[in-house]
């Protein structure tokens, strides 16, 4: 198996609308629908919004976006890795990937909506071992007791 590489991608190619449709599904399961916050892939495919993929000779291991809120503030988006590869370090080097593009374009945090079911404990668990604490609802996000909001600060550059 060759090395993972990480890189900007179209959310419209087939395997990531196919993860993305899981993703989405499992959303929809596991919240009620007015706290579902993910974006479709037309969602992703605005200016504002940049979106990597994580592969290993061409298979799909996960992808993440990353949408800018402001000249100083970015937004984790459709962070999800595909089931065979979970638990391997995927999600964390994604992760990583937006702390440095992040840190790069002069944001001052990344912030993030996710769950508070059992099913988003893992998320919550990576987010935290990544420097990020909870914080209150940013950017038209309202309190939910379905949605967790968490920031974390990055250094200048």
């Amino acid at each position: 198996m060759g090395p993972m590489l990480i890189s900007v991608d179209d959310p419209a190619r087939a395997d990531v609308v196919a993860l993305l449709a899981e993703h989405l599904a499992d959303m929809f399961a596991t919240s009620p629908a007015e706290s579902v916050h993910a974006l479709d892939v037309t969602g992703l495919q605005v200016p504002a919004v940049t979106f990597w993929t994580a592969r290993t000779d061409g298979d799909l291991l996960g992808c993440v976006a990353l949408k800018e809120l402001g000249p100083r503030h970015g937004e984790i988006k459709s962070m999800r890795t595909v089931t065979a590869a979970r638990g391997v370090g995927v999600g964390a080097a994604l992760l990583q990937q937006l702390i440095e593009v992040g840190t790069g374009r002069g944001y001052e945090r990344l912030s993030l909506e996710t769950g508070t079911q059992d099913y988003f404990a893992p998320a919550r668990r990576l987010y935290v071992r990544h420097g990020f604490v909870a914080c209150e609802p940013f950017d038209g996000y309202v309190l939910d007791p379905s949605s967790a909001f968490f920031t974390r600060s990055l250094a200048s550059p």
